[in-house]
């Protein structure tokens, strides 16, 4: 079967940094290739010169038999490419039906058809299974909600060709099914498709094909079926890698954080303690109240009754301000919109809320410092970036959220909240922020875990706590904790 577009030796450089070295990728009608790599490796680079975002150095493109040579995504659009990109390219201000057609809106004697453009959007709202409204405020909705909105944007385009790019980072295993049988329709009615996925197993489980991307080399491709997932790792990091979620046993202190009959927007009447030393991980689907509970300990959703209490004294946190000055860190699951500020540098990105620390009674900066400690964080959590100087835009999406992890330690926090750590962050720097995560545990920090890869949650947190429509729903132990039993509770009262 002649492929549906096929990519020739393709270079790409920024500056003196070589991204792309004469790279060549086919992708099939009726079938999905998944395309893996460590952050960096090139992935998303290669994803925007077949978009039609970036111009390639070299090489060649041919897409249903003819070369072609795209610049500008509105033309790769026009020509049946579509991109479902790791970071949401909307507009929090305007609906959900504005995003999903923006640009494109159908016009009857100069008016835009607003009555199709919203019946259009739920029809493809509904074929992902969301039970959402096209007229509402696109801001209003979770960023696992906002994934769905980008990708019925997609899919209204009706193209040949799908590239997605971490999907499913923002969404719980259940809507994570919804879009694999999505999927399965896609190539059903001939599309091609690009998988971009940090979870392994996803692509074992709906693509046919594999390419693995390192260090801006091709250095495989085939059949899923003829490779495993340790090869697979191999390939991608160029070495063994075992041992995915290394644990660590807890050695608890005391009391650390006591949360009692805490309410406000998304949750109502919460009530949890966690201990120093000790990983504490949060399920549940989207809107169960993870992430509006993390906020409001952290002093970012506004509490409306209940307690908080660190180190068995009641403190009140009404801004992030109050949260880091009572020694709480929070890695957002929102990186670009709430985490980091893309046009600035790597180093004033990680420093921002630490700033106090290097700065003397007169209010004047120890530069020097400030950029030793950057750089010490750059080198252990091996940020692929040309220095602290790099602005953050300019790195992948992995490698942004670490810079947002180092952000929320640099302060010296005792409790830290990681919601969605390891999102878009490839096998082997996941492999890294669990041994950073362990190594945070035994110093006694007090860590709070929310996740929505349950693997990870069952393989490094020492209790697991379920969140149903606000409401604490279970508890288990590290022994008792098993994936069926958690689900359980997660759609408890849904």
């Amino acid at each position: 079967m002649s492929a549906l577009l096929e990519l020739k030796d393709i270079k790409k450089s920024f500056g003196a940094v070589h991204v792309l070295k004469s790279v060549g990728l086919e992708i099939h009608p009726g079938r999905a290739v998944g395309l893996a790599g460590e952050n960096g490796a090139g992935k998303s680079t290669l994803m925007k010169i077949i978009a039609g975002i970036y111009a390639r150095d070299a090489g060649t493109i041919t897409y249903k038999g003819e070369t072609v040579n795209y610049t500008s995504a509105r033309q790769a659009i026009d020509d049946g490419i579509a991109v479902i990109h790791q970071e949401l390219n909307l507009l929090p201000g305007l609906s959900v039906a504005e995003n999903i057609f923006l640009g494109r809106e159908p016009t009857k004697l100069g008016k835009i058809q607003w009555d199709y453009v919203k019946s259009e959007s739920k029809k493809w709202l509904e074929a992902l299974k969301q039970n959402i409204d096209p007229a509402a405020p696109l801001g209003s909705l979770s960023i696992a909600q906002q994934q769905m909105v980008e990708i019925a944007r997609a899919l209204s385009l009706n193209a040949e060709v799908i590239i997605m790019d971490e999907p499913t980072d923002a969404l719980t295993d259940i809507e994570a099914k919804i879009l694999f049988e999505v999927v399965a329709d896609l190539k059903a009615q001939g599309k091609g498709l690009v998988f971009i996925s940090h979870r392994l197993a996803e692509i074992f489980e709906i693509c046919e094909d594999i390419a693995i991307l390192r260090d801006g080399q091709m250095v495989h491709t085939g059949p899923t079926a003829e490779i495993t997932e340790n090869d697979l790792i191999r390939h991608m990091v160029g070495r063994e890698l075992s041992d995915q979620y290394p644990f660590v046993p807890a050695k608890p202190g005391d009391i650390r954080l006591e949360v009692e009959k805490l309410s406000a927007k998304g949750f109502h009447e919460v009530s949890f303690s966690a201990r120093a030393g000790e990983v504490v991980g949060f399920s549940g689907l989207v809107g169960a109240g993870r992430t509006e509970l993390a906020k409001a300990i952290f002093g970012a959703n506004h509490v409306t009754s209940g307690t908080i209490k660190i180190d068995g004294k009641a403190v009140t946190i009404s801004n992030p301000r109050q949260g880091i000055a009572n020694h709480i860190g929070y890695v957002t699951e929102d990186r670009k919109s709430e985490g980091l500020i893309q046009m600035h540098p790597v180093g004033s990105n990680m420093s921002l809320t630490g700033i106090a620390k290097f700065t003397n009674g007169m209010g004047m900066v120890n530069r020097k410092s400030e950029e030793i400690t950057i750089d010490e964080f750059i080198k252990a959590f091996s940020i692929k970036t040309q220095g602290g100087a790099s602005l953050v835009q300019n790195l992948s999406g992995g490698n942004q959220q670490k810079v947002s992890i180092a952000k929320s330690l640099i302060p010296g926090p005792r409790i830290l909240i990681l919601d969605e750590p390891t999102r878009g962050v490839d096998v082997g720097a996941k492999r890294e922020i669990y041994s950073l995560i362990n190594t945070l545990k035994a110093e006694g920090l007090c860590i709070l875990l929310i996740s929505s890869d349950m693997p990870e949650l069952l393989g490094i947190s020492d209790r697991i706590l379920v969140l149903s429509s606000g409401k604490l729903t279970g508890e288990f132990s590290r022994d008792e904790a098993d994936q069926e039993s958690i689900m359980r509770c997660a759609v408890a009262g849904q």
